[in-house]
Formats: C-alpha cells, structure tokens, sequence
C-alpha cells in the first residue's frame, strides 16, 4: 500500500478504522479523496495533536529527550532570544549549531518568528494584519480557499472540524496574503506552510512568518508559471550528479524530470512528506540556514532510494522509479537518521548560488526571460537580519500575561514611615533603670544609697550597735540581749524576715 504523508492510509502505521456516519461528528472535517473519511471514536491524540496515531512513524522517529535536558535548552533559547541581535551578529554559529540539535517545543514557535524575522515585520508594520483581515478579499481566491481548507492536515486536532478555530485562523492569513501580494495571489502550496506556522503561533504571527517565507526564503516559488521551482528542479538535478552519480545516470537514463518527485517536497517544505518529528528538525535548520537545508533533504532522500546498485534493480523503468520516490522507507526519513545525513551533505550556501547563476543562464537559453522576477533570495536567519536592520524595541518580547500591581496609596507609605521613626527612637532614647529595694531584706544585705536614708526603726539602733561588735569580737555572736529591756512587739514583716535568716547556716543564699 501507499505510504502515509501526514495522515494517510499505510500499512507501516496503525490504520484508522472508519466508522459509520451516523457515528461521526456533524462538525469533522473528512479531508480529501484520497484520504481515509472518518474517525475511531475515541479521538485520541499524540503529543503533536494528530489524532488516533495518524501521523506516520511518530513514536518510532521521535527522539525524547530528558526534561533535565530540555530545561537547560530552554534556558538558553530565553537568553537569546532575549539579546538576539547580539547572538545573530557577534555568535550566529551557535545559534545554528542550537538549531541543528533542536529548538525546544516551548519556544519553537517564538524562535521561528524571530528566525524568519517575521517578528521584526510584524512590529515594523503594527496594524497591518487588522487592517488586511478586515476587508473581504478577492471572491476568485476566497472561493478557492475555502475550498482548500479541509485538505491541510485533516487528522490534526486544529485543523479536524470544519468552521473550527483551526480551518478560520488559515482562512484568515491565506485571505490576507493575496490581499497583501494581489500580483502572486494564492497557491496551493501556501495552505500547508501556513497550518505549520499556525500550529505553534498566532495567526497574526503566522501570517508575517507566510511573508517572510515567501518573499525571503523561497521567492518566486508561489507565483503564476512556477518558474522559480523549476529552476530550482534543475539546481537539484546538478548537484544531484556530485552527491550521488549512480542516482543522477539512473535518472537521466529514464528522462525523469525533477519537476516530477520534488515539487511537492520544496514547495511544502516536506510538511506533507516526513514524519512530523523530522518535519520540525527540518524546519528549525532551514529556518535559520535557508534553502540549503531544503536541498540537502533531497539529496538525501535521493541517494537513499537510488543510490545503489541493489536499490536500481528493484526499479528498471520510469513507473518504477516514480513509485519509488513516492514511498520512501521509513528509516531513512527519521528523525536521528535523516539530521545526521542533512549535516553531512557537502552543499553551500554558496553551491546553491553558483549553481543558481548556471542554470539560469541556460534557462534564459532555452527559454527567454522569467516572466515573473522574484526577489534575491536569503540565505538564512543571520542575512535576513542585515537585509533588514531591526531596531532594538523591535526584538522586545511582549508577554502574552501582564500582571497589573496597584501602587501602594500614600498615606499607607507614611504609616510605614511613622512606624519606622518611632521604632528609631524608641531603640535610641531608653529609659534609665530604676533599681527597686528589695521589700524582703536580709539582715546581711547591704544597706540603701545613703542619698535618701529611710528612718530607721527604735529596733534598728540596737541591731546597728550590736554589728559592730560582733564584727570585733566573734565571742560575743550568741550573746543575749539585756534582761532589762522589754522586746518589741514583731510584725508580720520582721518575723518572715527572721524565718528567712539564719546565722548559723545560710542557704537561702
């Protein structure tokens, strides 16, 4: 059986059972002919959003890596993106090599705005897409539009209900590129760029993403007579020659035209070819190297599938061979496999150029003047840039959440400075230590300030005088006091105070 491209029926992958239509959603969008009408009916998806496993290859091909890893990555992508004019100009290989191991998922889609510098476009022409969105657009490409919808990625949960949010947001900036290029209008080949863009950003921001691949990365390529994919066939079928010769002889044997297997690959972008972990591996490189990446891919594949001996048997004629290259074997298009490959091919900006220069000359040969003259093409995030000078507040993130704190009123300020004074102070001014005499006085403890001496009590003289003496004389310490005077009477105080003395013995102290 056929091989599957984003959703169609293989016999590699697990099949989508078809159901009844009275068991499908009124709202689900059926896809095109060729495709399988109808749904499981638990729509389960995988972690890229295509439903019930639909995309090929994509648990075998997808490389997970470890969320240690991803967060470490994260963090640099934010510090880049964060100085990006920097980076592109003072360290542009480490962005590319950061590119080739893979941009994040969570930030894919703010890095590929500022890759394609659809970020400094968007803010270079702020209202623009409100403005464009607002108008009706030409009926003759608006009807082919809607036509078209349905058919991009009908397994993937965005694009699966007709009217959904999906299906509008692509409607939206498909209608507001021929609005904003009226001399190209619409292609085909749009509709998949576009739904890839949409799948990871804004439709604001899909939509200067759409320019800047059209006019920067791949121009000419959308316009009446496609005349630029052709010439760009042609540069794939010369460096096809110094990559693989075997590949190269086997097809010119048979007269296959490269118009005929890669037309699809370069104007989608592989989107609609490889599994779709290698699609955005494929994307993050040719988003930040340019169309390099994109011939690479084919040669690639080329080689793969014709480039041996063993491989040519199997296919002895030009049927063969077309069949072939419509069913490329899975291994060769994962995701590890494939971006080993795509380093290795030895093709340069500068090949791509040069050999741009040749055959247009034969072109013009063979066939006249282009009649539809496209723009230089770019080759790369970093040359994009300098095309283009960005200001600095164009590279300014804007956070999609804005947390808004009051301001603190005034007088709660004061307040807090009143409190603060008062606490100055007191911690300054502290209060002078008032000793208090002890109410429970020893005979022992040492006597009052003599500043202000209290009166002393008619008992108090007699223990005064005898202090002395026992102090002189230790003999004297037991002796008693003179029969001839009458005690005192003794209050409450003095007989707790004596119950606490003892001269003998002290061990309260």
């Amino acid at each position: 059986m056929a091989r599957v491209e984003n959703g169609r029926r293989s016999a590699d992958t697990r099949s989508i059972l078809t159901v009844s239509s009275s068991q499908l959603d009124d709202e689900s969008s059926l896809g095109s002919d060729s495709e399988i009408n109808g749904f499981t009916s638990d729509r389960q998806t995988d972690k890229y959003g295509f439903i019930g496993g639909a995309q090929q290859h994509t648990e075998a091909s997808a490389q997970d890596l470890p969320p240690q890893v991803l967060r470490q990555r994260e963090v640099k992508w934010l510090d880049m993106l964060s100085h990006w004019d920097k980076w592109m100009i003072k360290r542009f290989n480490k962005v590319r090599l950061r590119c080739q191991k893979g941009i994040p998922p969570a930030l894919r889609g703010r890095a590929w705005l500022y890759l394609s510098g659809g970020k400094v476009k968007k803010e270079q022409n702020q209202g623009k897409f409100q403005e464009l969105d607002n108008q009706p657009g030409d009926p003759k490409w608006v009807d082919v539009i809607e036509k078209d919808l349905h058919r991009q990625f009908p397994f993937h949960e965005m694009f699966v209900s007709r009217g959904g949010h999906g299906q509008q947001d692509l409607f939206r900036v498909l209608k507001a590129y021929t609005l904003y290029r009226p001399e190209e209008g619409y292609c085909q080949a749009q509709a998949p760029i576009a739904a890839v863009l949409l799948m990871h950003m804004p439709a604001e921001d899909a939509f200067w993403g759409l320019v800047q691949i059209c006019e920067k990365y791949l121009p000419g390529y959308y316009s009446p007579g496609l005349e630029a994919i052709q010439l760009d066939g042609e540069i794939l079928y010369a460096l096809l020659r110094r990559v693989s010769p075997l590949a190269f002889r086997h097809l010119e044997k048979h007269k296959i035209d490269p118009i005929l297997y890669m037309t699809e690959w370069f104007m989608c972008a592989f989107s609609r070819t490889l599994p779709w972990a290698s699609v955005l591996r494929v994307w993050d490189m040719f988003l930040c190297d340019g169309v390099k990446i994109i011939f690479r891919v084919g040669l690639v594949l080329l080689k793969c599938m014709l480039g041996t001996r063993e491989k040519l048997k199997a296919c002895q004629g030009q049927y063969e061979t077309m069949e072939l290259l419509r069913a490329i074997e899975p291994r060769y298009m994962q995701e590890g496999f494939l971006v080993r490959e795509i380093l290795e091919v030895p093709v340069t900006a500068r090949d791509v150029e040069r050999e741009n220069h040749t055959q247009l000359k034969r072109w013009k040969k063979n066939h006249g003047e282009l009649n539809f003259k496209s723009p230089p093409r770019m080759h790369g995030a970093r040359v994009v840039m300098l095309s283009e000078p960005p200001r600095r507040q164009d590279l300014l993130q804007n956070p999609t959440i804005v947390l808004v704190v009051p301001p603190p009123t005034p007088q709660l300020k004061k307040g807090k400075e009143e409190k603060r004074s008062m606490k100055k102070r007191s911690m300054k001014k502290s209060p002078p230590v008032v000793e208090i005499p002890n109410p429970y006085s020893l005979p022992n403890d040492r006597p009052p300030p003599p500043s202000d001496p209290p009166a002393p009590p008619p008992l108090g003289n007699e223990t005064a005088e005898a202090a002395p003496q026992t102090e002189t004389d230790p003999s004297h310490q037991q002796q008693a006091p003179p029969p001839d005077l009458r005690p005192a009477k003794e209050s409450p105080l003095q007989r707790s105070t004596q119950s606490l003395s003892s001269t003998e013995q002290d061990t309260y102290l």
